[in-house]
């Protein structure tokens, strides 16, 4: 069957979970949409034209899988301001443009834009965002309409909302206060309610049904009117006949303004910040752990946004709350986007007349509890415990996006970080010599099918892109390793994303290992720190790395001792030939048994001098063994070793193992005594097993693959491998 038959069968197969999970997902974006086009001080349907247009288009022509699309919660305060300085028809038209600009971003391949943004940052602004919806909705949740200045000045006036709610004496408020109060209720406590059942509604669509069956409570068996004050309900919710009549007319007189332009690039940022992010995180959720194709997703989005803000709509975005949910239901392909899309269209043909009966307290209670869960004091206290810097980074964000603008927070955000990372490396011309260097460099390796990635200098994110970039083109089922041994700092950002990438090539059947950093110090045990090179040789660090981790796991797994710390004492390894050349500064990392029969360790030499000296880090093996044995070198048979040959150093040939001659070079002095220890069952070993170069001083042995650190995969087979070579070997000295 061919794979294009293969797909259309998948894809009806799976049609009707995803139609059901675009059922549960409408639930959720109707009082949504609702609520959040009302925050923004657009008409309600506004936020339900940029659902169902986003759904529709991104569905059809989008890059991404399993994603929702329609208004997002972080553009709230940049439509509020575009609608309150351009006035709306205005603001359609900078609506317009903006997806413009995400059209012309997604040719242009700016799909990595997020990457150049600190997470700090990104967290302080989205912190920042949820403070402005929080507090502007708060007051509307207690039926307490106030008009002031900025944000500050909402959120210090909560006090006296609450002080005024509780000495309301008219009944309309009293109820419409109550509506909100109990919604938020819902909102905050549903979640603990595991009833599989009740779970099939989300919290969001309870609301809208319990606000719905209290008006009608009151019409049908008391016969009175709705007791909830009248200018606290929904409304002006259209018909869809009146939808497509009444398309607004644009006002096109402003296009030149500096308030216009300052909103089109407001809205452009964030919508491609809140979408890119959004995407990125729900390919951590997909069960299949598809990699979504950005740049498309934005000329989707830019298209959908545009064709929304001539129908009035808001800006169409990639959204995590509803694609959690959608991921969750199971959906499995776009079409579920799509779906969500008609079951709104449906809502609003059959339902229109009954959207006037929610209370606005019971939307704005929705948003209130979204913005918290963007501000939370958890989000606080995760990003203390990655770095004290990293809370600067945060509160200067949040501080500078409040009170002057989204843009000039990010700004602010982004130079607050590149100053604290200057100050930390304590080198200004780290960052100025090498941020327009190529700083990575990656290799498959061979006989391995590994890709073994270094990074060099600084990697941050300022730089990010480059290491992403290499990143993305291996496939999540193979192994890679990325190397930052030769990297004087790695920010937080940088090592957050790793540890994603981690989790994702583990889920797809792959291997990712980050090496390198062991030799860095944090001012935090939090393993996405920021960390730096360490400056004085006998430093002792605040934390162990992952690989640190793991290989404490392991020893307590293999029954071997770990000690992570740096030991000059290597006079065991000074007969070795690989050594004759070099100079060895310590080794660090060792697993050994208790009898130090075989010890692994992690190694720093160095190989020349002045201008011409190398600090190199590997990973070896070493087994000292009880008596004595010849000297030798074994390697892997290549090109050089058989030019070896002509410069007078000849392989040892064994004529009854023809296969072992042709795939080995073996080198010693003392070739009779060479001869009888390699007897048949040595010699059948090495044939059998994977290559490694092997050296014998008499006394031990020392075994390595490559000049590098080892993954924790590859520690596992060394160790194996050295634990077996010992055992043929006590044989034959038996």
């Amino acid at each position: 069957m061919s794979p294009k038959k293969n797909n259309i069968q998948s894809f009806f197969k799976a049609l009707p979970r995803n139609i059901f999970s675009g059922f549960v997902v409408s639930l959720i974006a109707l009082p949504l949409g609702l609520g959040l086009a009302m925050a923004s001080d657009a008409p309600p349907i506004s936020g339900i034209i940029s659902a169902v247009i986003g759904g529709i288009v991104v569905s059809v022509l989008g890059g991404s899988h399993i994603t929702i699309t329609g208004p997002g919660n972080g553009l709230v305060g940049v439509i509020l301001i575009a609608i309150t300085t351009l006035g709306l028809e205005s603001a359609y038209v900078a609506i317009m443009f903006s997806g413009i600009l995400l059209i012309l971003l997604g040719f242009f391949r700016m799909g990595t834009l997020a990457d150049f943004f600190p997470s700090s940052a990104i967290q302080g602004m989205l912190a920042a965002i949820g403070l402005i919806i929080l507090g502007k909705q708060f007051h509307i949740m207690l039926a307490h309409r106030i008009k002031r200045e900025d944000t500050l000045d909402y959120l210090l006036e909560i006090p006296f909302t609450v002080n005024d709610a509780l000495h309301y004496e008219t009944k309309g408020l009293i109820f419409a206060s109550l509506a909100g109060i109990i919604s938020l209720a819902i909102m905050m406590f549903y979640s603990k309610l595991r009833n599989k059942y009740l779970q099939l509604i989300p919290a969001p669509m309870w609301i809208v049904i319990l606000s719905i069956a209290f008006s009608y409570y009151f019409e049908l068996v008391l016969h009175e009117h709705n007791p909830i004050a009248q200018e606290y309900m929904i409304t002006g919710i259209p018909t869809l006949q009146h939808i497509i009549s009444d398309i607004p007319v644009l006002d096109f007189s402003k296009v030149a303004s500096l308030s216009f332009l300052g909103s089109v690039l407001a809205l452009t940022l964030i919508a491609s910040i809140e979408s890119l992010l959004s995407i990125k995180a729900v390919d951590k959720l997909d069960p299949e752990k598809r990699r979504s194709n950005v740049n498309r997703d934005l000329k989707a989005l830019g298209l959908a946004t545009v064709g929304s803000g001539f129908m009035g709509g808001l800006n169409v975005v990639t959204v995590i709350a509803r694609s959690s949910v959608n991921v969750n239901n199971g959906a499995t392909n776009r079409s579920s986007n799509f779906f969500h899309s008609v079951f709104l269209v449906l809502f609003i043909v059959l339902f229109s007349t009954q959207l006037t009966r929610i209370p606005l307290p019971a939307l704005m209670a929705i948003l209130v509890y979204t913005g918290y869960k963007l501000a939370s004091p958890n989000v606080i206290t995760k990003i203390f415990s990655i770095g004290k810097e990293q809370l600067v980074i945060f509160f200067v964000t949040l501080f500078v996006t409040i009170k002057v603008g989204l843009i000039t927070g990010i700004l602010a955000g982004v130079i607050i970080t590149f100053i604290i990372h200057v100050s930390i490396s304590r080198s200004l011309g780290l960052f100025i010599r090498n941020v327009l260097k190529p700083n990575v460099l990656m290799y498959k390796e061979e006989n391995t099918n590994t890709y073994y990635v270094s990074v060099k200098h600084f990697s941050s994110f300022l730089n990010y892109y480059r290491l992403k970039r290499h990143i993305d083109v291996v496939p999540e089922n193979q192994d890679i390793i990325v190397d930052f041994s030769l990297c004087e700092f790695v920010d937080h950002t940088v090592m957050e994303n790793m540890y994603s990438y981690q989790d994702l090539f583990y889920k797809r059947g792959g291997h990712f290992d980050v090496i390198g950093l062991d030799m860095h110090d944090t001012d935090s045990k939090h393993p996405f720190a920021l960390r730096r090179l360490l400056p004085v040789p006998n430093l002792i660090k605040n934390s162990l790395t992952r690989r640190q981790t793991n290989m404490e796991e392991l020893a307590k797994d293999y029954g071997l001792i770990y000690n992570f710390k740096k030991q000059k004492q290597v006079h065991f390894l000074n007969d070795f030939l690989f050594f004759n050349t070099k100079n060895i500064n310590h080794i660090y990392n060792e697993l050994s048994y208790k009898d130090k029969t075989i010890s692994l360790f992690d190694i720093e030499f160095t190989e020349g001098e002045f201008i011409a000296k190398e600090v190199i880090h590997a990973t070896m093996l070493h087994i000292n063994l009880k008596t004595d044995i010849p000297e030798f070198t074994l390697d892997r048979e290549g090109f050089l070793e058989k030019m070896y040959a002509f410069a007078g150093f000849k392989d040892i040939p064994f004529e009854d193992h023809t296969d072992f001659s042709k795939r080995f070079y073996l080198l010693g002095d003392n070739e009779d005594a060479i001869r009888q220890f390699f007897n048949d069952d040595l010699i059948h070993f090495f044939e059998s097993n994977p290559y490694y170069h092997i050296e014998s001083n008499g006394k031990g042995i020392l075994i390595f693959t490559k000049e590098r650190l080892a993954s924790i995969k590859e520690i596992k087979g060394l160790l194996d491998f050295g634990k077996r070579l010992n055992e043929v070997i006590v044989s034959i000295i038996k």
